[in-house]
């Protein structure tokens, strides 16, 4: 064996075929180490925040504090970070209140047991939780219009505060530049119409929507603003390794701490990759691969180092189908992938749908590259009706893309963990 893609709570084995050029490309998100503990990283980042008071002292004289915390979808782990905010906000003000807000973003629901899974049971039976819901019109008010011109609607909760603070993590992601900070807000807590606005066609087309970018990212910007019409205060971000342990923590000021992280997070994910004819990647694994929605990300990494007309081979358990009705449909009803393209590129943002912005980056990628999913046999029909071709197996996938190729020895790239890398071209 050549190495391990992560699939699920497993992984799957390749090996090179004999007569390839095979490349394995790997972030170096694993010599990311600390000898500390895990909540130690976290409570010195608390106890030193970056262009900010501590929570404590800004939380002395509030009546009523919303920490915003991330949903099942995210490897954020909460059980480190939100005993110690919680401890801090109430340090100085006993009587202060305090919801925990789950920002689902267009995500379904978060259930009790996943909450319990995410924070622990003490907590989701002591604490006040309430789980945002997108779609629910009356729970959100308006507060604003964003730069994009996307009216900024959130929820009532995060209104209904005199302080709001969140938690997350930084990783790479495929169109905001990085996760964490802002994303808290927008989309985590906002109605369905401002997320729409935000994630529009003209701004997902922007060259500068892309993993790693936040300079002249219109998308990041939209983001910026809606933090700051919020009112978010502070934030505790943390960086996780391979092994979904933290690593770094950063705390204070939303914009300030967030951009620290996102500088000391960059040079662990950028990989400098040459063009192949086949590349092969993975979504990170449980829970990031629970979905074909979420698996979008990882084709994008792909889609950064191989060849127009090349093949992706994308593995993915996707225990949970396709994570969006309405990107599952789109997709299948399409006429062709450059059609769907046009129309969402095209589509205002006051008429963006659900799910919009997943199915116009896969259609950007189909409309250059043959995409093979290896996942569970349920989803072959659905993968299929994607304009995707199922494989049962990793194996069957690689002699049909090498096939496909037309060459004797085709170029090979592996990236184990799509996700987790800002993909470099080489000229």
């Amino acid at each position: 064996m050549d190495g391990w893609i992560p699939y699920g709570h497993t992984q799957l084995p390749f090996a090179f075929p004999a007569n390839s050029n095979g490349t394995v490309l790997h972030s170096r998100i694993g010599e990311l180490k600390s000898e500390k503990e895990e909540s130690e990283i976290v409570l010195e980042a608390m106890r030193k925040p970056i262009a900010s008071p501590r929570l404590e002292e800004i939380a002395r004289d509030r009546k009523k504090a919303v920490i915003i915390i991330s949903d099942h979808t995210r490897p954020v782990p909460s059980k480190v970070i939100i005993p110690y905010m919680l401890e801090e906000l109430r340090r100085a003000n006993p009587d202060i209140e305090i919801v925990l807000l789950v920002a689902t973003g267009f995500h379904r629901g978060t259930t009790k047991e996943e909450l319990i899974e995410k924070l622990g049971a003490d907590i989701v039976q002591s604490e006040k939780i309430v789980v945002h819901d997108a779609q629910d019109q009356d729970s959100n008010v308006k507060i604003g219009v964003l730069p994009s011109g996307a009216e900024l609607i959130i929820d009532k909760v995060a209104v209904d505060c005199d302080l709001l603070v969140s938690e997350g993590f930084v990783e790479p992601h495929f169109f905001a530049g990085f996760s964490g900070g802002r994303k808290s807000v927008l989309p985590g807590i906002c109605d369905q119409k401002t997320v729409f606005g935000n994630h529009c066609g003209a701004f997902i087309d922007s060259p500068y929507a892309r993993t790693g970018i936040l300079d002249n990212n219109p998308i990041h910007a939209d983001m910026l603003a809606a933090q700051e019409m919020a009112g978010l205060a502070y934030i505790v971000n943390v960086v996780i390794n391979e092994e979904k342990k933290v690593v770094a923590a950063f705390a204070g000021d939303p914009v300030k701490a967030h951009e620290t992280a996102c500088r000391f997070l960059a040079p662990y994910c950028e990989i400098e990759a040459e063009a192949a004819d086949i590349v092969i990647t993975g979504n990170g694994g449980a829970p990031l691969d629970q979905n074909i929605y979420q698996c979008v990300k990882s084709m994008t990494a792909a889609e950064a180092c191989v060849r127009p007309g090349g093949v992706i081979i994308l593995c993915a358990e996707c225990a949970d189908g396709t994570g969006g009705e309405s990107f599952y449909r789109k997709v299948r009803d399409c006429e062709s992938p450059e059609a769907l393209y046009e129309e969402a590129k095209n589509t205002s943002y006051e008429d963006t749908i659900a799910d919009q912005w997943q199915y116009q980056i896969l259609a950007r990628i189909l409309i250059k590259n043959h995409v093979l999913f290896v996942t569970r046999p349920q989803l072959q029909e659905i993968i299929e009706d994607m304009k995707m071709e199922y494989a049962a197996s990793l194996e069957t996938a690689l002699q049909k893309a090498v096939q496909l190729t037309g060459k004797e020895q085709p170029d090979i790239t592996v990236i184990p963990n799509g996700i987790s890398v800002i993909v470099q071209p080489k000229e």
